[in-house]
């Protein structure tokens, strides 16, 4: 059992060395909640409202929201606080044992003498036992100021928590407050019955029934089989990560790194061939669009040099239309012109129905 607390008990000038431990425990079954189709299990996230992203606890600070305001602590200013630092159970009042309402007791603990010799926590413990007297203390568990009772409890000294006064809330009931007649007869029967009640406290006699039918439940639907694989229940991110630890924490076995290498190896060729053919589709659409490029520069060129040719046949015939006696001699010099312009402009024609077809082909293929 590990300590919660260690420290020393002081009245006067006595102090008493002390380790605190828990003095209870839960016998309840605990539960985590799944998804009732798949049987995965459920997480709560740390989400921010403003950015909605998930929040680590290092960048998570206390805040305090006062109407419309909010003061936000860091916990350097937290633990600037004085009274939050404490390894003392000062005692300050003894008092009869049944002045300590039961409604101001919370959490118990028990303590363990700590040094070589335990005297004086014998002494303590004796003293409380002979004069059937309650220590009133305070102490600091948990970054917060407590009160509690010390009290004996057989060889051992035990600690109990106590509520603070304005942490009790005081109610008042108006049925609570009338008083009816209740006669002499009907006490005597009352009496009566407590007497046929009344004995010795032992708790071992009671139990909890509903955690008993419960177990037996458990235990039935795992007998008949009605159960999941629990590791089935984590989903893939716990996997992934169970995977991580044992390979950097655990020795695996040569047929295992093998297994996985294999496993690896082929789950990085099917990308690869992914990729492939990703590519090769890419490539094809590549050849598509220069083919298209293709077939209309070379219609720009056509048109370009039938242009040209046009306008010098042009520029010619003007120029030698001037002469008289030479008219008809460049009159067919220029359909000469014309003439060698026209096989260009055929065969850019040419060239482009070609480009147009190697661009069909390329589109089919």
């Amino acid at each position: 059992m590990r300590a919660i607390w260690s420290g020393e008990i002081t009245f006067g000038l006595v102090n008493v060395p002390v380790k605190l431990y828990g003095a209870t425990r839960s016998h309840d079954v605990s539960f985590h909640q799944v998804h009732d189709e798949d049987q995965g299990r459920i997480r709560y996230e740390r989400r921010c409202d403003v950015c909605g992203r998930v929040i680590d606890y290092d960048h998570i600070e206390k805040a305090y929201a006062e109407g419309d305001k909010t003061v936000v602590l860091s916990d350097e200013e937290l633990e600037s606080l004085p009274a939050e630092e404490s390894d003392e159970i000062d005692v300050v009042q003894f008092i009869p044992g049944d002045q300590v309402d039961a409604i101001l007791l919370g959490t118990a603990y028990v303590l363990e003498p700590v040094g070589r010799s335990p005297k004086s926590y014998v002494l303590l413990r004796r003293t409380l036992e002979n004069s059937d007297r309650t220590a009133i203390v305070t102490f600091t568990l948990r970054t917060k100021t407590r009160l509690g009772v010390l009290r004996s409890r057989g060889n051992l000294l035990t600690l109990q928590t106590m509520r603070w006064p304005e942490d009790i809330q005081e109610v008042d009931f108006p049925s609570a407050r009338k008083r009816p007649k209740i006669s002499a007869k009907e006490l005597d029967m009352a009496g009566a019955l407590v007497d046929q009640f009344s004995g010795d406290f032992e708790p071992e006699k009671y139990g909890d029934e509903y955690q008993e039918q419960l177990h037996e439940l458990l235990e039935d639907k795992l007998e008949q089989g009605d159960a999941v694989d629990t590791d089935a229940t984590f989903g893939r991110e716990h996997e992934e990560k169970s995977e991580k630890d044992d390979e950097g924490g655990k020795v695996i076995s040569l047929m295992d790194a093998l297994d996985r290498s294999l496993q690896k190896r082929g789950g990085s060729g099917g990308s690869a061939t992914s990729k492939s053919s990703s590519g090769s589709g890419k490539t094809s659409s590549a050849k598509t669009s220069g083919a298209k490029k293709g077939s209309s520069s070379s219609k720009k060129t056509s048109s370009s040099s039938g242009a040209k040719s046009s306008g010098g046949s042009t520029k010619k015939s003007s120029k030698r239309s001037k002469s008289s006696k030479g008219s008809i001699t460049n009159s067919t010099g220029s359909k000469n012109s014309k003439g060698k312009s026209s096989p260009k402009s055929s065969s850019s024609k040419k060239t482009s129905a070609s480009s147009r077809s190697g661009g069909s082909s390329s589109k089919s293929a």
